[in-house]
């Protein structure tokens, strides 16, 4: 099988390339090479004869085009998207543009590519989605995939219209698509704007840890290899047309979240000011800041078999030594836009 992933220079997109790849099978890996992507995620892979690279914008129709007849993939694998919350507070165009018209020109390229092949019923177009996209949860409930849309942010709003584009180039062309929507994800090479990769490095660098609000909101954390193996399971074996979530079964507070980063880092590399935990810091919460995600897995586990191997507390651990073994990587980062600055407060100012 010849897999075609977008943004498979990102976070989860390259966790999702180096499995592949190590799997035996081919891909073609397209990347714009945006502030959060790094080739050095895949420098792995990037000589394996099984693996190509495309610089390429999903918003070019016509380079997506010309990357479907160049390499005529077997299925596509759509992860590249805006993703950052704080980010589409601030600037919410990219967001539109990007994870709306760009799924709008990946579904019109793979259409006319498989319907050139003969719309061949093996063709998978698989879109990977967010949990934010149903709202907030109260303090009971899970998120199944028959929960209503309800998205709250630029970000969520804009998947959660890509997640409907997909779901009618299905039902209008009978374009083969599966989807599958997840909860946070972390782990190694995750681009530090997020959460944990945040609290890591400025407990590292001896700075404030920033918690928004009372850090009372509550995720479910899915390690990032679990939720490749998920994906590639969907794609080779889903039901066409069927969605699937996809959670890690680790809901935690985010201020219990920080605190066992902090346990973690005192006993592997230890301050000798005191413990990390003093470091932790309440800040003002972001707008709009969704109170609860989780996910109900029920149907991934029953009718694929899968199910989250890593629990939060081995995967934080391994997460931690991850960024402790691999500084050039991150402070290779540390002078991109935005990492190191509050973002995503300006809806609260006024500005």
């Amino acid at each position: 099988m010849k897999i075609l992933v977008t943004g498979g220079a990102g976070f989860i997109g390259s966790a999702v390339v180096r499995m592949a790849i190590g799997r035996g099978l081919s891909v073609v890996n397209v990347d714009a090479l945006t502030y959060a992507a790094c080739l050095e995620n895949v420098a792995d892979v990037s000589g394996n004869p099984n693996y190509a690279f495309e610089k390429a914008d999903i918003r070019d129709r016509a380079g997506l085009q010309r990357i479907f007849a160049a390499h005529k993939p077997d299925a596509v694998m759509h992860l590249a998207a805006e993703s950052h919350v704080d980010r589409s507070i601030d600037g919410p165009s990219d967001f539109i543009d990007t994870n709306i018209g760009g799924t709008f020109n990946m579904l019109e390229a793979a259409r006319a590519y498989w319907e050139e092949s003969g719309r061949p019923d093996s063709f998978r177009f698989h879109h990977i989605s967010t949990d934010e996209v149903y709202g907030s949860l109260g303090e009971t409930g899970l998120f199944t995939e028959e929960t209503a849309y309800d998205p709250r942010s630029p970000y969520s709003a804009s998947k959660a219209a890509s997640d409907h584009l997909v779901r009618a180039w299905h039902e209008t062309y009978g374009l083969p698509v599966v989807l599958t929507n997840c909860s946070n994800n972390y782990g190694p090479y995750h681009f530090p704007e997020k959460l944990i990769p945040v609290v890591i490095l400025n407990a590292l660098a001896g700075k404030p840890i920033p918690v928004y609000g009372k850090g009372e909101n509550i995720r479910d954390w899915l390690y990032v290899e679990d939720h490749a193996e998920a994906l590639l399971l969907v794609l080779q074996k889903g039901e066409t047309g069927r969605s699937y979530n996809i959670g890690g079964d680790n809901e935690r507070r985010n201020i219990d979240l920080v605190r066992t980063i902090c346990a973690v880092l005192d006993q592997k590399r230890p301050r000798s000011e005191g413990a990390y935990s003093e470091l932790i810091s309440f800040v003002t919460d972001r707008p709009g800041h969704d109170l609860r995600y989780a996910i109900d897995a029920t149907r991934i586990r029953e009718e694929l078999g899968w199910r989250p191997s890593v629990s939060v507390e081995e995967g934080l651990e391994r997460t931690v030594q991850w960024y402790l073994d691999n500084e050039p990587w991150w402070r290779a980062l540390q002078d991109r836009s935005g990492v190191g600055q509050r973002l995503g407060i300006k809806a609260g100012s006024g500005k």
